[in-house]
Parts: structure tokens; sequence; C-alpha cells
């Protein structure tokens, strides 16, 4: 059995080291909670957001003017308003301003050329609400901002499961250690839990390279873990059906797509799109913003393939766009062009669609920040009634850290807990780890058999469809798969035990998505069904709420929260 080595205590307890992480510790810290961040690498350099971003949605009225509802409109007609609670977005757009200086003040470049700057990721005429910042050194000045603050760190130790109180609520969290020669535990007793834990990747084979499980646009070692301790607790999710799909250069899995500033264009050199016919810096060519698909459907029709050309922008322009993603982050593949030779006045980029992943989709929160579980709050991409990338982990990062040290000032300390349920999460670790040297399964076995269900029993279009059939067949496999795993899946080493608990994060993913997708009985955006062809407009303004309460799965409807 692998032993508690140590136990923590602390008022808030962050899970996750991303920007929502970080920004939900500051908050606490600077409303005078003793707050302990636990993250399963270093939060120095971890997440979707470790090497940059350039653009952080909010509402500047100095940019702006005063109407606020021009830009809560771009935001719910966006990509990223697909799965808005509008309440959500407008509590968002109004501490965005407020985030936007704070950060400045901190020291990351929001107006890196001495003005505010909004660009991409907008329609032609239309108002802008995506802020062009230099996002690359975000990640070390919210790490030291947090350490300021007396936050403290506990790095490379993945969230197993709650800790619980003796009438059932968490208190906490057991954490494996993975930076020792052999794993041991902390045992983490909180009075409030906020989790921030990013996209789950790994679900679906990579588009760019199958064989290569991490060759992603997000961060790799997102597997969903905050979804899942909801999931497995009764907790509510929503939208996980309609699963996200990223775009950008082919076969070099990277953000970034809006920092292009050519015209989407087929081999003939006509536009895709109908938004704009040449290099535009200020709104680039929304058409791969407004549909992803048609990447896909072109190559299949053979159409395409589909070029983002940057061919007849000026050369200052061309800089700007040179600059503008390196602060996003992908210094690694401009280094690659430089390399072969590959000059975007020159060059046309070939564009293709990524695989699906879980972001901006699962978790229910409220306008502060809490889940259905009470004093246990969640942010950033786990969130699946709000999402606007970095900004919205940001603001809702600090809403979530500012509510969960309010609220642990009134909530109850663990001073019993539920040993079964303790006992319970320890042996499943353990089992895996007993079988070392076995020859048992490995965990890229087992992650790949969850891909290859996903795809084939969860499919996504573009020509691909799901149905009753395909989704109670692929539940059943999951569920087979399941019992397969506790038998005989390994580790031979912490690291190893680790990416064995993320599958297992992952199976939670993937039945909850299946579920709500069978629940779902109408084609909606990423989710078609063959038997349920139409979209149904009664359904629009409304949320499909998921619960798994012991094994028994549930859906309801609500509307949207406006």
């Amino acid at each position: 059995m692998i032993p508690i080595q140590n136990e923590m205590t602390c008022d808030v307890l962050c899970v996750g080291g991303g920007i929502a992480a970080l920004q939900a510790s500051i908050a606490a810290a600077e409303e005078g909670s003793d707050v302990l961040l636990v993250d399963k690498a270093h939060p120095r350099r971890s997440g979707s957001g470790a090497t940059g971003c350039d653009h952080f949605g909010c509402y500047l009225p100095e940019v702006h003017g005063d109407d606020i509802n021009v830009i809560v409109r771009e935001i719910l007609g966006s990509q990223t308003g697909t799965c808005h609670d509008p309440r959500l977005t407008r509590r968002f757009l109004k501490e965005s301003t407020a985030m936007v200086h704070r950060w400045e003040s901190w020291g990351i470049p929001m107006r890196p050329k001495g003005f505010y700057e909004f660009k991409g990721h907008a329609f032609p005429t239309r108002p802008r609400a995506f802020l062009h910042y230099d996002g690359r050194q975000q990640k070390p000045i919210l790490y030291k901002k947090a350490g300021e603050c007396g936050v403290r760190f506990l790095p490379y130790s993945p969230v197993v499961d709650f800790v619980f109180n003796e009438h059932g609520q968490p208190v906490g969290a057991l954490a494996l250690r993975i930076d020792q020669e052999d794993p041991g535990f902390t045992l983490i007793r909180s009075r409030t839990i906020v989790l921030a834990t990013g996209v789950a990747t790994r679900l679906y084979s990579s588009a760019t390279s199958p064989g290569m499980l991490f060759n992603l646009a997000y961060c790799g070692s997102c597997t969903g873990t905050g979804i899942s301790l909801v999931w497995r607790n009764g907790g509510h999710t929503l939208n996980m059906e309609i699963p996200y799909i990223h775009a950008g250069p082919k076969h070099f899995a990277r953000c970034g797509k809006a920092s292009f500033i050519g015209v989407a264009r087929y081999p003939d050199g006509s536009p895709v799109g109908p938004f704009v016919t040449e290099p535009d810096k200020d709104y680039g060519d929304v058409t791969l913003d407004v549909s992803h698909r048609i990447l896909t459907e072109r190559l299949c029709d053979g159409r395409g393939p589909i070029y983002v050309d940057c061919h007849g922008a000026p050369e200052a322009w061309l800089d700007e766009m040179r600059e503008a993603l390196r602060w996003e982050g992908v210094a690694a593949m401009l280094d690659h062009m430089d390399e072969e030779g590959i000059d975007f006045s020159r060059h046309a980029i070939e564009f293709m669609q990524y695989e699906p992943h879980v972001q901006g989709r699962g978790v229910e929160i409220d306008e502060n920040g809490e889940t259905s579980i009470p004093n246990v709050y969640a942010a950033g991409d786990i969130v699946g009634n709000f999402r606007v990338g970095v900004s919205g982990a940001a603001v809702y990062g600090w809403i979530c850290g500012k509510s969960a040290a309010r609220k642990s000032k009134d909530a109850p300390s663990s001073s019993s807990l539920d040993q079964n349920s303790l006992d319970a999460a320890c042996d499943r670790c353990s089992r895996i780890y007993d079988r070392r040297g076995s020859g048992g399964a490995t965990w890229r076995e087992a992650n790949i058999a969850v891909q290859t269900l996903m795809s084939s029993y969860a499919p996504v279009p573009p020509h691909k469809a799901r149905s009753a059939n395909l989704l109670c067949a692929g539940l059943k496999y999951m569920k087979d798969l399941r019992a397969k795993l506790d038998r005989e899946l390994s580790a031979d080493n912490p690291h190893e035990l680790m990416r064995a608990l993320e599958v297992y994060e992952l199976l939670d993913c993937g039945e909850a998505i299946m579920h709500a997708a069978l629940e779902r009985k109408e084609s909606r955006g990423n989710h078609v069904r063959s038997d349920y062809t139409l979209t149904n407009p009664l359904l629009s303004n409304k949320f499909l709420i998921m619960t798994n309460r012991k094994g028994i799965v549930a859906g309801t409807w609500r509307e949207k929260w406006n």
C-alpha cells in the first residue's frame, strides 16, 4: 500500500497550476487566507498558457466606450461564446477591465506597443473584443506574485480524489507525490477548494500524428482532473456532448490561429470565406473561426487543401505577425520555419482541424464560481458554462479565489474524515503500483484504447455522426475497458502511475460525453446524430445538466442564466 507520508492544512486549496489556479491563489491570499496550490507539474511553467498567449478578451471603456453590452454581444457571438451563460459573461467583462490594469501593474505587457490594441477574432467593421498583448512571461510573473502573497506550493503532486468528512462533504484532497523514487500520498485538509486543472486532452487520437500522444496544441498533461472529480462525486456537468475543436498549421499542432493576418484560400487562390480578400492586420480572416469543419470537408470533397496566405502583406505587418506568434508561445514553429526556409511573404501555410478535446465544457459554476458541490469552486477551461481562454481563466480564477476565501471563514474544519472513502482512493492507486514489473497493461495502451473507443463510438463531424446504437455500444465497451484496467493496469514508477491515473480521468470524461450525447436527442454544433438530424430551436436557450450519483446517470434541462 502506498503510504500517506504527510498531512497539510489550509483555508483554500487550489488544484492546478495554470492561469486560473494562480489567479485564484493570489486572490485568496489577498483576502487573508492560508492558501496551498497543488500542481501535477510546476506552476512556473505548466498548463496550456505555459509559454504565452497574445489575445486577452476584455472590455475597456477607454477603448470601447460606455456601453458594455456591445462587447457582451461580441463575446456571446464568437466561437468562445457557444456554451455561455450570459450572466457569467457580463460579470466577466465587468471585472476584466480591472484585470487588464492589474496584470499590467504586475509586469505583464498588456500594451506592448504603448497603447491598447484590439485585433483578431473579429469580423470586419465589427467591434473587437480581444486585446493584443505579450504573454510570454505571464506564468513566471503570476508564480512570483503568488509567492510574494504567501501562497504555499506543492508541485509534482497530482490530486487523486477529494477527502470527505463524515457527512460526505469534500474537506480537502489526496495528492500523490511523484518527485521521489517511490510514490507517497499527501493528505490535504482545507475549508474550500478551487478546481482549475485545464483542458481535457488525449481523449481522441491526435489529428496531426495519431501515434504521438503529446503532439497537441494544448497541454498534453491536462486530462480533465477537475471534471473527473466533479463527475465521480455527483456534481453538475454540462455541454460535454459538444466537444471543442481547434485549428492551425497542418502537422504542427499549435494555437495562434488568430495571430495569422493572411487570407484563407483554395489552391486556385480564391478566398474560402466572404470576409477579406487581402491580408488584414487588424481583423485577419475570421473564416476559420466561423467554421473549422470546412478544412476537413474540402480535403474530403477534393476542393482543398486550404491555405492561409499572407502574400501581399507589407513586411512591417509580417514582422508584427511573427512577433505576435512569439507572444503566443509558438517560437518553436517559427524557428522550424526559418530553418526550412519557409517565408510568410512567399509561402502559404496549409491549415487543418485538430482533434476534439474538452475546453469550455464540463463543470457548472454559478456567478461566484461555485460548483453544485458546496465549498468547491471551478475556473478556467474545465468550466462548462463559460470560457474566454486566458482572460476567462484569469478573471474567473480571481472571482473563485475571492469567493472561496470568504466562504472559508465560515466553512467547518475537517476534524473527522470518512476513512472508507480515503482508503478506497489510496487502494485504487496502490493496486496499479503493486503490479509494477508484472508486464501488465501500460498507460499508453490504455490511453490509445480510450481514444479508439471515443473516435469510433462518439465521433465528431464532418462526415461522422453519433447514434443511440453507437453510443450505447461505446458505453458498454468503456465499462468493459474500465474493468479490464482495474485488473491489469500497471505502473513501474511514480511518473507512470500518474499517467495511469490520467487514463481513469479520461475514462470519466469519455463516459460523461457519451451519456450527454445520448441524452441530447438533436444535432447541434459538433454534436451530430444520425437518428436525430434536426436542431431543435426550443433547446437553443437551454443547457443539458448531467449528474452521476453513485453510478446512476441522469440528465435535466435548464434555461440559460440571462
